[in-house]
C-alpha cells in the first residue's frame, strides 16, 4: 500500500507565504515525477508544478516566480514553497507521485488534499 499525505495548508493574507509538504510511504522502490495540483471551487484540477526525480521543475505560468517545488528523494517527500500568495491561489492542493512499488508495479498516487485560503 502506498500513501501520500500532505500537510501545511492554511489561511493567509494576500502577499503572505505558505509551505506545503507531502510525504510518501509504503512499499516504494522509487518515485519518478512528483507534482502539485490544485482545484478551486467550480473549476477543474490544474497543474501547479512538477519535479522529476533528477530535480527538473516545471511550473504553471500563473505561479512562476512565486512558487518553488523541491523534493528529497531519500525521504520520499515533495514540498511547495508559495510566496506572494494571491486570492486566486485559493484552492485545495493535491500532491501526486509516479510511484514504482517494491514489486515493480507502477501507478500514480494522489494525496487527500490540503486547503489553502488566501484572503484579500
Amino acid at each position: 500500500q502506498v500513501q501520500l499525505v500532505e500537510s501545511g495548508g492554511g489561511s493567509v493574507q494576500a502577499g503572505g507565504s505558505l509551505r506545503l509538504s507531502c510525504a510518501a510511504s509504503g512499499s516504494i522502490a522509487y518515485i519518478n515525477a512528483m507534482g502539485w495540483y490544485r482545484q478551486a471551487p467550480g473549476k477543474q484540477r490544474e497543474l501547479v508544478a512538477t519535479i522529476t526525480g533528477s530535480g527538473n521543475a516545471n511550473y504553471a505560468d500563473s505561479v512562476k516566480g512565486r512558487f518553488t517545488v523541491s523534493r528529497d528523494n531519500a525521504k520520499k517527500t515533495v514540498s511547495l514553497q508559495m510566496n506572494s500568495l494571491k486570492p486566486e491561489d485559493t484552492a485545495v492542493y493535491y500532491c501526486n507521485g509516479d510511484v514504482v512499488r517494491s514489486n515493480w508495479a507502477r501507478n500514480v498516487y494522489w494525496g487527500q488534499g490540503t486547503q489553502v485560503t488566501v484572503s484579500s
